[in-house]
This record gives C-alpha cells, structure tokens and sequence, in this order.
C-alpha cells in the first residue's frame, strides 16, 4: 500500500465529491471534507468534516493548510474562481487538482466543444465557467495543479475500473457517444493523485 496521504476536498458533500472522498478513504487516505453542509455523511474512520465557504477565502484556507494536496470538485457556476485560488494559495498548500468540464475538451484539432458550437445552451453557463477556470490556473505558476475533465454525460452510476484516460480531446465510444460514471472518475482522480503523471495539465476521461 502506498503511503497515506493528507487530503482536503472541498465539496465533499456533492455528487462528485462524495465519490471521490469515498474512493480516498478506501484507499487508506485522511479526508478532510468541506462544504457549505456537511450532512449526509456517515462517520468514518480518518475523515473529518468542516464547514466553510469559498466565499471566506483566509477561513477556507486555514482548514486546508497541513494537507498534502487539495481538490476542488464544486461546480463551476457555484463559487468564484479567484477566491477558491486565493484560498489555496494562503493555505500554502502548493498540490491542487480540480474536476474540470468537458467543454474545454477538443472535439476537433484546436476546437473545443465550446467553440464547435454544439453545446445545448442549457450547458454553455458551466461550460464557460470551466474554462474561465482552467484559463485562471494555467496561469497559477505558483501552484502544481492538474485538472480532469470529464465525458459529456457525466452522472452517477457504477464502479468498473474500465475506462480510457486521453489528453486534451473529448473521448467518445464508437457510436459517438461520450459518458463516464462519477465512480470511475473518482478512481482516475485518485490514481492521479498516488501517481501524478499530469503535472500543471488537463486530461480527459470517457469509455
């Protein structure tokens, strides 16, 4: 087994983090998991839960300084990137990776699906706001951040341990379509933690 590591993850309560915060603590990692509510979590050994606001970004930080990484999986449209990114920077945690949005992802060479112009408007205020956010970082030289964007559909669902990781492209299946399970997200995230192989970079998941 790996050595355990110490880590926050800001929106534990979420769909997304809940997952990853499951499949950290399996693992035999230390958890501690913030959000703006901390219900529905049962106790569990080596997690801990906080309270806090991206909105407060010296409050925030003192609950994620002494971790040996942070994650983010909030959504893009719920907090204000500047501030989580003050945060991280106050706690003086230097490891950050974020769960992206499949927007930013290339359907073509050098054309995102934002810019393909096939995006449902529905998706567009997210899309957007992932990559305002992804923009902000590629610009953090003070951080080693990595970010993991997810398949297009991207809901709950099961834990296979099958699935491809790519690049910068949107990854479809043969019949075009592009999904991924929050549960084998979870584990790609992890393994990217015990085993950084996208140092101040982005990449994409989808089977």
């Amino acid at each position: 087994m790996k050595t355990p590591l110490k880590i926050a993850i800001i929106g534990a309560t979420g769909a997304v983090g809940k997952r990853v915060t499951e499949e950290a603590l399996n693992r035999g990692h230390y958890v501690t998991g913030i959000a703006r509510t901390v219900s529905g979590f049962d106790p569990r050994n080596n997690l801990t839960l906080k309270v806090g606001d991206i909105s407060d970004p010296e409050a925030l930080a003192g609950m994620l300084k002494g971790h040996d990484l942070i994650v983010s999986s909030v959504k893009p449209t719920d907090f204000d990137p500047d501030k989580l990114i003050k945060a991280v920077r106050l706690s003086g945690v230097r490891k950050y990776l974020a769960v992206g949005g499949a927007g930013s992802l290339e359907v073509a060479p050098s054309v995102t699906a934002i810019d393909s112009g096939t995006l449902p408007d529905f998706a567009l205020p997210v899309a957007r706001a992932a990559q305002r956010y992804l923009n902000l970082l590629r610009s953090a030289e003070d951080l080693d951040w990595t970010v993991l964007a997810p398949a297009a559909e991207f809901t709950g669902g099961e834990r296979t341990g099958k699935f491809r990781l790519g690049t910068h492209e949107l990854i479809v299946d043969r019949n075009g379509k592009s999904a991924v399970s929050f549960e084998d997200y979870a584990i790609a995230l992890l393994d990217e933690i015990e085993e950084p192989r996208h140092l101040k970079d982005y990449f994409s998941i989808g089977y």
